[in-house]
């Protein structure tokens, strides 16, 4: 296939780095030659236990922090070094979910400002009074109502917060949404409506969605491919169905012995080997597979040479010695 019939991805990140100075000449090795593509309509889930550079990666993508190396492609065009004034007119067409409810919404801003507040920067309409009803439409498409627009972040659940912070998002009408662990704040009877409101959205308009969760369970369930980070490095990355049916990384097996299971008898009879000691400091990560230290089959080549993500069949990519 040449390249003019090339398939597009709408998001293609390659070798992916990013290092944070830590000062006395060390630095954090928060992401590190992180490759993966994100098309239109899907959902891509990228997981992995806290620390190991999943936010970072997202907010690298989105251009919040700018990248130390890797390319940034979103509609085929490099982003990955573009000033923030050209960047500008992209960012409608990409945007963000933030974690937490409390802390990314302006306490001083009515909920009507706070949606209505990228259709101006965007130059959507002139006018304040110009975006009411796209305001009050949003405000019914994700729960809320058009009663709810003229209170404060202060006065609302955690769970209705961060409906807000979904219509702020989705406002624009974008092509792709970072979900930086939208759910890792609310109660869990408030999870699932939330996760359903994101779904349901994007079966009415096709949107794509980068979604960043430590939940196995629940990244599961939204995504179509995912994606499993560990200290700053993808491991392994496959469809839905394939990698929770056949998972290939020690790491990534022990994050799945990991999830809790409500039958007791059940849980007796599976294996429930998680994963043993710490995370080593991404400041000195570990030479060869950073797993090694923690991982039950490491081997002395393991210690020796960074395993390279390579395709073991049906697009299954893993980066582990006992698959050379």
């Amino acid at each position: 296939m040449d390249s003019s019939t090339r398939i597009q991805h709408l998001l293609e990140v390659s070798n992916l780095t990013k290092y944070f100075d830590a000062g006395r000449g060390r630095k954090v090795h928060a992401v590190e030659h992180v490759s993966f593509a994100v098309d239109e309509g899907m959902t891509f889930g990228l997981v992995g236990e806290s620390g190991c550079g999943k936010s970072s990666c997202a907010r690298t993508i989105i251009r919040i922090y700018e990248p130390t190396e890797g390319t940034i492609l979103f509609e085929g065009k490099d982003v990955s070094h573009l000033s923030q004034r050209i960047l500008q007119p992209l960012r409608r067409d990409m945007q963000m979910i933030f974690q937490d409810p409390y802390a990314s919404l302006n306490a001083r801003m009515t909920v009507r400002d706070i949606i209505a507040e990228p259709l101006l920067a965007h130059h959507v309409v002139k006018k304040r009074e110009e975006a009411n009803e796209i305001v009050f439409r949003m405000l019914e498409r994700v729960g809320l109502t058009r009663e709810h627009a003229n209170r404060y972040a202060h006065e609302f659940s955690g769970g209705q917060r961060q409906r807000v912070g979904i219509a702020r998002a989705l406002v624009l009408q974008p092509k792709l949404v970072i979900c930086d662990e939208p759910i890792s704040a609310l109660d869990v009877s408030i999870q699932a409506q939330v996760v359903n409101l994101l779904r349901e959205y994007q079966d009415e308009s096709g949107i794509a969605y980068l979604f960043i969760a430590h939940d196995l369970s629940m990244v599961r369930y939204v995504s179509d491919a995912v994606g499993v980070m560990y200290l700053g490095e993808l491991v392994e990355t496959a469809e839905t169905d394939e990698l929770y049916r056949n998972p290939l990384h020690p790491y990534t097996r022990g994050l799945l012995n990991s999830i809790p299971v409500a039958n007791p008898k059940l849980a007796r009879q599976r294996n429930q080997s998680g994963i043993e000691g710490d995370i080593p400091s991404p400041i000195d990560p570990p030479a060869g597979c950073r797993f090694h230290t923690r991982c039950p089959y490491a081997k002395p080549i393991c210690a020796e040479e960074t395993p390279l993500l390579k395709n073991q069949g049906n697009g299954h990519l893993c980066a582990c010695h006992l698959y050379d």
